[in-house]
């Protein structure tokens, strides 16, 4: 194997790692946001208009994290050097 591919190869490899890992804490993180929330409007079905749209606004903000892992990985895939 050359050296070039070995980093090739290296390359892959993080940003497998990186889009994998990336993407664990905001998923777990919006899980358990719909799970605080649907348990909150579940508890007081008032406030629903309030809580929906706070949990709305958290998601997107996670999920911006999710999106950080992704340009990672792509930067790793098409920019790294080698």
């Amino acid at each position: 194997m050359e050296p070039g591919e070995l980093v090739k190869v290296a390359q892959m490899i993080g940003a497998a790692l990186a889009i994998a890992f990336g993407t664990l804490g905001p998923a777990v993180g919006i899980g358990l946001l719909a799970y605080g929330a649907m348990q909150s409007i579940g508890r007081n079905p008032e406030a629903a208009p309030l809580i929906q749209t706070n949990m709305i606004l958290a998601i997107a903000l996670n999920e911006a994290i999710a999106i950080y892992a992704l340009v990672v990985a792509l930067v790793l895939i098409f920019v790294g050097g080698g």
